[in-house]
């Protein structure tokens, strides 16, 4: 991957600053209360998965522009994922999407142990249709009214969890692009039984210590109605299908002006918050870089999340889930794992028990100044420590541009065709 001199060098470079605002850091937060040391482990301990298909360039409905050193397959994609592992010490797991990353799970479990990563949740794609497929998924897979297209998207489900069984994987992540586009194209009930009749089948082959992910989206590609559009269908989801099925919120997947936040507070509450895609957006389903629009946003859900780690069995699973069109997919991934657990440390200075009495005392005014007082401290030396503790990077990004990797991979990895649209 990256030679370790190279880290080496960059680091020694910034290592003098960074102890300097590290302490300061810690004096201030000494004074408030706060143990530096403590927030720092639970930082060094906390990771977001990388999904496979994030490390290529992504696209639009209209065109797709590729970069240099486009992944040919799964294993350039763990190469770059294990790149982005080594730099922030962040992203330990990988999420793969099948049929995309299909290949022999000795081959999957090699590769990964080669670039230290491990097998986050399993995604299955009944939103598209396959080369050699049988039958088509136009007109929906889980949902649809041909009970053989029903069940040959079944079968691609069971197919997800039997190969991740063998890497290591333990959920399953189903999204489908069922829906319609004109009024009167389905009917409402009909379709949703369909597929709650189908996502059962899949429910039912689950291993004993798996979980199934749901995950609804507000519209794209149908855009009148979409089978599961919101929070409260894929709430009556998890809550239909039984105890193994729970919610995964991706915060682009809302109507604009959605609060999130009390999505997640309420999913959490009835025991259903099983996960999250995190990325942003300005206008709808953007797919943006975690935190360039509205890090407030991902901050305030990290405050629900903080405050529910009391309950010892509250574990989430966290996953990035963007489209790089204009950077660098691996710089815009390592940026975004570094944001995330940005917001994760600014919650976690928030004073949870002044909080609670503003609440309880109705004072409007300093309980939102208790949150913004944790949002508003600077953890970046935070960061940086636990990165350079973990053996990763001061600074990920200048350092991944110092070991020409995107030259390098460029000069091995065939330029690829900007024809057509989507992502990879």
């Amino acid at each position: 991957m990256i030679g370790g001199d190279i880290v080496a060098g960059e680091n020694d470079r910034a290592k003098a600053s960074l102890q300097a605002d590290y302490d300061a850091l810690g004096e201030h937060l000494d004074r408030r209360g706060i143990d530096i040391g403590e927030v720092k482990a639970k930082v060094a301990g906390y990771g977001v998965a990388i999904p496979s298909w994030g490390v290529g360039t992504g696209g639009t409905r209209f065109a797709r522009f590729p970069g240099a050193g486009e992944p040919r397959g799964i294993f350039d994609k763990l190469d770059d994922c294990g790149v982005i592992q080594q730099l922030t010490r962040a992203t330990p797991a990988v999420s793969l999407h099948i049929p995309w990353d299909v290949a022999p799970a000795a081959d999957l479990v090699a590769k990964a142990e080669e670039t230290g990563l491990a097998f986050d949740a399993m995604n299955s794609n009944t939103f598209q249709d396959q080369e050699g497929q049988a039958l088509s998924y136009k007109f929906g897979s889980l949902s649809h009214t041909d009970a053989a297209t029903r069940a040959q998207a079944v079968e691609h489900n069971l197919a997800c969890i039997a190969l991740g069984q063998e890497i290591g994987s333990t959920a399953l992540t189903i999204w489908v692009g069922d829906g319609s586009n004109f009024p009167g194209q389905a009917n409402f009930t009909r379709q949703f039984e369909r597929y709650l009749e189908a996502a059962g089948q899949v429910y039912a082959a689950l291993p004993d210590d798996w979980t199934l992910l749901t995950e609804h989206k507000m519209y794209e590609p149908a855009f009148y109605s979409t089978v599961v559009q919101d929070w409260g269908t894929n709430l009556l989801i998890a809550q239909q299908l039984g105890e193994k099925a729970k919610c995964l919120v991706d915060l682009g997947h809302h109507a604009p002006n959605v609060n999130i936040e009390m999505i997640v507070a309420r999913l959490n509450q009835f025991g259903k918050l099983g996960g999250f895609h995190f990325n942003d957006s300005k206008y709808g389903d953007d797919d943006l870089d975690t935190g360039s629009i509205d890090p407030y946003r991902l901050f305030l859900v990290f405050n629900e999340l903080v405050e529910a780690e009391a309950d010892p069995d509250f574990a989430p699973m966290h996953m990035l889930d963007q489209s790089h069109n204009v950077t660098d997919p691996i710089e815009s991934l390592m940026v975004s794992a570094m944001e995330v657990q940005r917001a994760y440390a600014q919650a976690l200075l928030v004073d949870r028990n002044a909080l609670n009495d503003f609440q309880e005392e109705n004072d409007a005014l300093m309980a939102t100044t208790t949150l913004k007082r944790g949002f508003r401290t600077d953890v970046e030396p935070i960061l940086a420590m636990a990165r350079i503790e973990n053996g990763g990077a001061i600074d990920p990004v200048a350092t991944y541009r110092a070991s020409g990797y995107r030259a390098k991979v460029a000069g091995e990895r065939p330029a690829v065709s900007g024809a057509g649209g989507g992502i990879v």
